[in-house]
């Protein structure tokens, strides 16, 4: 099986910078896909940044500028660098990965795989 696990999570100061860091480890053929999803309190889940296989990298208007989405191949995990943070940013963070696994004779099936998804509050 998968496990996406983060960290990075806490609080933060409006205007401040945090990273956070999603690992994945397990039965993994390939990542075809990574992302970065949000939830905030009484609101939907919602993307914030992807990134594909190819390493074409896409983010939300409301992160422009302001949050990084990077990734170590050799180490199957991601980050997001998060800077000038602003109160509106509260919310779940989760990672996302579309993977194919593998057993011990090759690849096999794809599956979609989430972080645990520590809370990012950001206030005075």
């Amino acid at each position: 099986q998968v496990q996406l696990v983060e960290s990075g999570g806490g609080w933060v100061q409006p205007g401040g910078a945090r990273r956070r860091s999603c690992a994945a480890s397990g039965s993994i053929f390939s990542i075809n896909a990574r992302g970065w999803y949000r939830q905030a309190p009484g609101k939907e889940r919602e993307l914030v940044a992807a990134i594909t296989s190819g390493g074409n990298t896409n983010y939300a208007d409301s992160v422009k500028g302001r949050f990084t989405f990077s990734r170590d191949n050799a180490k199957n995990t991601v980050y997001l660098q998060m800077n000038s943070l602003k109160p509106e940013d509260t919310a779940v963070y989760y990672c996302h990965a579309d993977l194919r696994l593998c057993d011990g004779f090759g690849p096999t099936g794809l599956t979609g795989s989430w972080g645990q998804g520590p809370q990012v509050p950001v206030s005075p």
